[in-house]
This record gives C-alpha cells, sequence and structure tokens, in this order.
C-alpha cells in the first residue's frame, strides 16, 4: 500500500513522467528521418571457419556516424532472399524502400565489369557481382519510390553504371596520363577537385574555389548513364568525381568519402551541406 499522501504523489508523478516519456519518444520516432545504408558484404574463402566461414553483412563506423550526426535514424539494409533455404521470407527491397526516407550506397568494393557488359582485364577486377544485383534493386526501389539515394565511392560508380554508363576498370592503366587516385595511405590519400559552373556542388559551396578531399579508388566513371550530369572532376586529370541523375529530386554521387572529412574542417571539403540537401528531400518526400 502507499506510504502515506506523499506515497501516493509520488506514484502520480511517477507515472506521468512515464507517459510524457513515452509521448516524446513516439512523437521522436515519428519525426526523425530514417535513413537505410547499403551492407557490404563479405564472402567467406575458401578453407576459412568460425564466423570467417559464414556470409557477412555490415557497415563502415564512420558513414553511419556522418549521417546520424544530423540526429537521424540510421538502418543497415540487409539483402533479402524469398528463396531462402533456413528462413525464407516475404520482405523485399521494395518495403525498405516504402518505409524508409532515403538511402546511402556506402563505398566497398569493386563493381564489376560484368554489370556494365564488360569482361575485367584482370582477374583481381572481377568486383563483386552479388551485392551489385542487390544495390541495383535497392538503388532503382528508392528511385521509383521518389526516394533521394547519395552514394559515396563505390555508390557513385554504381548510379552511374545504372542508368547505363560504364567505367574505367583502373584509373591507372586506363588513363596512364592521371594522377594516383589511390595510394597505401588510404583516406590520407589526397588531390583537388573542381565543380562545372551551373552543377548543384558549385551552388551549395560558392566559394569552395579548388577544395581538397580524399582519394580512395581505383575505378572511376567513365562514359555518363543516361541524364547523368558532372557535378565534379578532379583537378588537374578531369577524372569525374561526383555525378547527379537529373531525373529524380535528389540521386547525387560522390567519388570520395565524405564521411572521413572532418566537419567544419578547414584542409578538407566539408560536406555538411550535401548532407543537408540530401535529408532535406528526404524530409520532403513525408510532405
Amino acid at each position: 500500500m502507499p506510504d502515506g499522501p506523499s506515497g501516493s504523489a509520488g506514484h502520480i508523478l511517477s507515472s506521468r513522467w512515464r507517459a510524457l516519456r513515452d509521448r516524446f519518444s513516439r512523437d521522436f520516432l515519428r519525426s526523425t528521418l530514417r535513413i537505410g545504408v547499403s551492407a557490404r558484404i563479405y564472402h567467406p574463402e575458401p578453407g576459412a571457419t568460425g564466423l570467417r566461414s559464414k556470409n557477412l553483412q555490415y557497415l563502415e563506423e564512420s558513414i553511419a556516424q556522418w549521417v546520424m550526426s544530423r540526429d537521424v535514424l540510421v538502418f543497415m539494409i540487409p539483402t533479402v532472399n524469398a528463396n531462402g533455404l533456413l528462413h525464407p521470407s516475404n520482405i523485399t527491397l521494395r518495403h525498405y524502400a516504402r518505409h524508409l526516407d532515403g538511402l546511402v550506397l556506402q563505398g566497398g568494393a569493386d563493381v564489376s565489369p560484368h554489370t556494365y557488359s564488360e569482361t575485367p582485364t584482370r582477374p583481381e577486377w572481377n568486383g563483386d557481382r552479388a551485392r551489385d544485383v542487390y544495390e541495383l534493386e535497392l538503388l532503382h526501389e528508392f528511385v521509383e519510390a521518389g526516394k533521394p539515394v547519395l552514394g559515396v565511392c563505390r555508390g557513385c560508380q554504381l548510379i552511374n553504371v545504372a542508368f547505363g554508363g560504364s567505367l574505367y576498370q583502373d584509373v591507372a592503366t586506363n588513363v596512364p596520363e592521371a594522377m594516383a587516385h589511390v595510394h597505401t595511405d588510404y583516406d590520407a590519400h589526397r588531390h583537388a577537385i573542381e565543380f562545372p559552373p551551373g552543377s548543384s556542388l558549385a551552388r551549395m559551396f560558392p566559394r569552395a574555389g579548388r577544395p581538397i578531399v580524399n582519394s580512395i579508388h581505383h575505378q572511376a566513371v567513365k562514359e555518363l548513364g543516361r541524364d547523368i550530369r558532372v557535378e565534379a572532376v578532379s583537378h588537374p586529370d578531369g577524372i569525374v568525381e561526383a555525378i547527379r541523375y537529373q531525373r529524380a529530386k535528389f540521386v547525387m554521387g560522390l567519388q570520395w568519402h565524405p564521411e572521413f572529412h572532418r566537419a567544419g574542417g578547414t584542409d578538407l571539403l566539408d560536406c555538411t551541406p550535401v548532407l543537408d540537401e540530401f535529408l532535406r528531400a528526404a524530409r520532403e518526400t513525408r510532405l
């Protein structure tokens, strides 16, 4: 039994606090954007044991932290398999496109040359065809649903391929006059970029000049896909560094990794304006 009037008051206050907290949680979940991030896929190597003998799907921490820095919820989108032997499911990638507000295609393995109707010129450039198929379906479902898409590195290349474009299988081989776009320094390797006049990136960064970005790619956009516009090129070699699909409100690809750039930093391009425009487009799909 309650310990007198003070005990009753305490229970009432506690109950009201729980109700207020639950209401705040419901309101937060209703108003907060939900952004999906495509999965990186680890394929087990022959002879692997333990966890490494399994197919793994994961995301790189920085990409999630970058998106969450604007106080949105991030969900990794797994591959789906309606014909799975152990756990078949009726969930499809279309369900994710319907219930999430936007899509980020994160970086990772090469896009397979087979995906853009070419043959790999070297065995190590085979890429990840299984991931290509999964992400192409994911991309088209989000575009069809009118949801924004932001591609990073591999994701930029995949957007170009999705609309009929092709890639340089290896920049150093296919464009020998180009500067190095990948290095053992990984994300410490950098170069300058330029924004074409009239591009949306030129509008977002009107005083950027030739900003510096990281460079972690040996493939690059070659022939542009349908309705794809160049948004940035590397300086001075002119390799495509950003693209935008013009028949959607927001479908953009960045060849560099914005999640490795420090917000507010001056040494590398602060890509917060790109993230904000992506999230603004996501919020507008709710209206």
